[in-house]
């Protein structure tokens, strides 16, 4: 009886938090760890079914790189990188969309109707969803001895996200969205998935930016968790190399969210179960949170 108590008290905690939810759009950038253990797998699936059906709007917004290169070794395709990013030739992008939209993005899909909910795949493709222009990359030069301005392909940054497809999709279903544009010469691009989160949160007025990453958040030198971050400190935080590597797209992101009126973004460990809940149905929350 005690443990039917508990659970029922537990209910009845959440109250306030879905009131505060309740009829709001939630971004989730879905990556690393949670995307590949399969308990992980699982009870994400499910946090996502039981927010949809609390009424509050969840989209899933997920990358794909481990599998994008387990896939180009199996068909012999070398990969070369520049400044950290994949240089992709017309061979290497057609793999990367049918990892990214054909593959990964079905199995989310197929994960979250299978835990209960209704979930429909998209990628930049459908509806004009993610429009995308080159990006080009600083490779620094020992030739020139200055940063050399690359081409590396197609490779993209997000151009625009047209809200209205999302919107209505997400009317009665989850959205899970392929970090795929389509250019203005029709050709397909990939963009960092994380960028994407932050441009999609942006276009349709998130009330929050959540991506799960593989490390507690942003840590200081001594590898202590920094809770909050303002984003005007974010380019201090770079310069010092707080903030490098893998989790300067992520607060790039942040603030393009935070700048667009979304409330607040979340730099959370997703090898914690139930890291999205925690962080939504809770006052300390987990991980690095990040507001104007």
């Amino acid at each position: 009886m005690q443990e039917l108590i508990e659970k029922a008290s537990t209910l009845v905690e959440s109250l306030p938090y879905i009131r505060k939810f309740y009829g709001k759009t939630i971004v989730v950038k879905y990556g690393g760890s949670a995307m590949v253990e399969t308990e992980l797998k699982n009870n994400f699936a499910k946090d996502i079914v039981l927010l949809k059906y609390v009424g509050i709007n969840p989209i899933i917004v997920h990358g794909g790189g481990p599998q994008i290169a387990e896939m180009l070794g199996k068909m012999g395709i070398k990969t070369k990188f520049v400044s950290g990013m994949r240089v992709t030739d017309r061979e290497t992008m057609s793999v990367v969309e049918m990892v990214l939209a054909g593959k990964v993005n079905k199995d989310i899909v197929n994960l979250i109707n299978k835990n209960g909910g209704s979930a429909i795949g998209l990628s930049g493709k459908d509806g004009h969803l993610l429009t995308a222009e080159k990006l080009m990359v600083e490779n620094d030069s020992t030739i020139l001895q200055a940063p050399e301005i690359m081409d590396i392909g197609h490779v993209g940054r997000v151009k625009s996200v047209d809200a209205d497809v999302i919107q209505a999709v997400s009317k009665d279903f989850i959205p899970i969205i392929a970090p795929v544009g389509i250019g203005d010469d029709y050709e397909a691009y990939n963009i960092n998935a994380d960028l994407v989160a932050g441009s999609v949160a942006a276009a349709v007025k998130a009330e929050k930016l959540i991506m799960l990453t593989d490390v507690r958040g942003v840590l200081d030198n001594d590898g202590n968790l920094i809770s909050s971050i303002k984003a005007n400190d974010v380019p201090r935080l770079k310069n010092d190399k707080i903030i490098k590597g893998g989790m300067i797209p992520k607060t790039d992101a942040a603030v393009t969210a935070l700048e667009a009126g979304v409330n607040k973004a979340h730099i959370v460990d997703g090898r914690i179960l139930h890291s999205v809940l925690l962080e939504i149905f809770t006052d300390s929350g987990i991980g690095t949170q990040i507001t104007l």
